[in-house]
């Protein structure tokens, strides 16, 4: 029992990226995440954008644990945007692949499609990584306009609006 515990701690810990050189001797490693400002503008600016298009969601920003950051609902979301922002969000940065792209990896008959049977993961349009200076630091996910194109459209603009805060 013990093994396995130690063994599923270092496959755990040698999943995560981080950026080392190979003669580092440091027994820790370090990331990014943003500060709760940047991922509330974010979250802000998504909802925005979504609603001068006409269309009522929620957003989600995680950090690159999937913890939730930030959860903004326009007035008139649906109930349901709570969960699905949350679970597009989460998926992004489990996979570190944006949602959409998941969608089409999982569809039925592909080697990935057992991922759709996972309880948290959704692979449907509308969750975006966010990158920092040197890699992920999070992910976006808007539900709730009319189709999962233009959820990623209004996650977009909720990155662009904070990327001269993150870029390079």
């Amino acid at each position: 029992m013990r093994k396995s515990i130690a063994t599923l701690a270092f496959a755990a810990l040698t999943a995560l990226p981080f950026h080392a050189n190979a003669d580092d001797d440091s027994p820790f490693v370090t990331f990014e995440v943003l500060k709760p400002e940047v991922a509330y503008q974010m979250a802000e600016a998504a909802m925005i954008h979504c609603r001068e298009a006409g269309y009522q969601v929620g957003v989600t920003v995680v950090d690159r644990f999937g913890v939730p950051q930030v959860f903004i609902r326009d007035r008139f979301a649906g109930g349901h945007v709570y969960e699905t922002s949350f679970r597009k969000a989460w998926t992004v940065v489990s996979f570190r692949t944006d949602t959409s792209e998941l969608n089409e990896a999982t569809q039925p008959g592909t080697e990935s499609y057992g991922i759709r049977f996972l309880s948290d993961a959704l692979p449907l349009g509308g969750g975006l990584m966010v990158n920092g200076p040197t890699s992920m630091v999070g992910g976006i996910g808007v539900s709730g306009a009319p189709g999962p194109s233009l959820d990623d459209e209004c996650a977009q603009a909720g990155i662009d609006a904070v990327a001269d805060q993150i870029a390079f």
